[in-house]
C-alpha cells in the first residue's frame, strides 16, 4: 500500500466562521491553526496546504487568562538603532484585537513560505460582521 499525497489541484476548501466572543486566546488560536493546516482532514499531508479559510468575528471579545492582560507584552523592532518597541496585550487590546489573535496564529503555524500561504487565509475582524457572505461560510463550534 503506498502513501497519499494530496495534490493541490484536488483540495476542496471550505471558508468556516468562528464566533471568538468568550473563548480564550490561546486555545482558540491552537484550533484555527489546526484548520489552516488541514489537520482535521484525512487528506492531511504535512508539505501541502491542504487548510480551510477561516474568518474570526468578536475578535475585540477574547479573552486572556490570568494577568496577562497587563503583564504579556507584544515586542517588535522598527528596524532603526534603539527601535525595539513594546506594547502591553491591554493595549493591544484595546487599540488593534485583530493583531493579537494574528499574531497568535501566526506563531503557531509553519515558519516559512507554506506558513504564510496558510496564513493568507485567516481573516479577523473586531465587530461581529464580515464581507465574506459570498463564500457561503459554514459556523464552526470549537471543541471544549
Amino acid at each position: 500500500m503506498k502513501t497519499f499525497v494530496a495534490k493541490p489541484a484536488e483540495i476542496d476548501r471550505k471558508w468556516y466562521v468562528i464566533d471568538a466572543k468568550g473563548q480564550t486566546l490561546g486555545r482558540l488560536c491552537s484550533e484555527v491553526a489546526s484548520i489552516l493546516r488541514g489537520k482535521h482532514k484525512p487528506i492531511f499531508t504535512p508539505h501541502v496546504d491542504t487548510g480551510d479559510f477561516v474568518i474570526i468575528i468578536n475578535a475585540s471579545e477574547v479573552i486572556l487568562t490570568g494577568d496577562k492582560l497587563n503583564k504579556k507584552r507584544y515586542r517588535y523592532h522598527t528596524g532603526y538603532p534603539g527601535g525595539l518597541k513594546e506594547v502591553s496585550y491591554r493595549d493591544l487590546m484595546n487599540k488593534r484585537p485583530e493583531k493579537a489573535i494574528e499574531l497568535a496564529v501566526k506563531g503557531m503555524l509553519p515558519h516559512n513560505k507554506l506558513g504564510d500561504k496558510m496564513f493568507k487565509k485567516l481573516k479577523v475582524y473586531r465587530g461581529g460582521t464580515h464581507p465574506h457572505q459570498a463564500q457561503k461560510p459554514e459556523v464552526r463550534e470549537l471543541r471544549g
